[in-house]
């Protein structure tokens, strides 16, 4: 069961960031009700915030997941793949050095959080873009020190891991159709997210509550048929940017 997360308000240079989606500027003041409606939305699920302050130096540094991956015993605080987000790990090992036991990604080695698919006590680690086959063997080593499995899976043409497939509970996968033939998946029960949706696959199981964007009828009426519990928001202006609703916070 969570308990607490780590959130940050986007700056006001939001548009600045890394962005390959096509799909235009985000509007600063819509991505602003975006983010309180995600908050309140965390909130709902039972979790306490720490909410930091923009840091204008990275304009992604509203997508915090990438720069930790928190466990029940410890955090490893990460090296941003892209050279531009380089540094805004600092101060998120600063928040969970109160929580956890620190552990860290070094030289040469990169990872984003977004790469890391937890469930229950085995990590999926995505190679991407982001993450390093030598990121990927450091964070292993780090997991299997602290009594973790975990093993690598080929992201693709995706951003993330996690742009792809989540879990969403007994034993559960909310999955685009690119990665649900893996065989790292077989043994699990898998919700198709359809091609034209594929966005969808992003969600958080947060206490019991399935956090997914607003705006994606077919895979909204899979859920339900499953008996999932929902909370849908709406997530356009940071779709424009890359993110998705598990990039906007570090829950633990």
């Amino acid at each position: 069961m969570f308990t607490k997360t780590i959130a940050r308000v986007p700056g006001r240079n939001f548009d600045q960031g890394i962005t390959t989606s096509g799909l235009g500027s985000p509007d600063y003041t819509r991505a602003l009700k975006q983010h309180s409606s995600y908050c309140e939305a965390l909130r709902k699920c039972g979790l306490d915030l720490i909410i930091l302050e923009p840091n204008l130096q990275y304009p992604d540094s509203t997508f915090v997941e990438d720069t930790a991956i928190v466990t029940q015993s410890m955090a490893v605080i990460t090296r941003p793949g892209d050279k531009r987000r380089a540094g805004e790990e600092e101060e998120i090992e600063q928040v969970l050095k109160d929580f956890r036991e620190i552990e860290k990604i070094l030289p040469p080695g990169h990872v984003d959080g977004g790469d890391i698919l937890q469930i229950d006590n085995h990590f999926f680690i995505g190679i991407s873009g982001r993450t390093d086959p030598e990121g990927a063997d450091q964070l292993r080593s780090i997991f299997s020190k602290h009594g973790f499995t975990s093993s690598t899976i080929t992201v693709g043409n995706m951003l993330h891991l996690k742009s792809g497939v989540n879990y969403i509970g007994e034993n559960r996968l909310l999955v685009r159709q690119e990665i649900a033939a893996m065989k790292a998946f077989d043994n699990y029960d898998k919700i198709l997210v359809p091609p034209m949706e594929s966005y969808a696959a992003n969600c958080i199981l947060i206490n019991g509550y399935l956090i997914v964007p607003e705006g994606f009828p077919e895979t909204r009426e899979k859920l339900l048929h499953k008996g999932c519990t929902l909370i849908e928001l709406e997530m356009s202006e940071f779709q424009k940017m890359d993110g998705g609703l598990s990039c906007l916070s570090l829950r633990f």
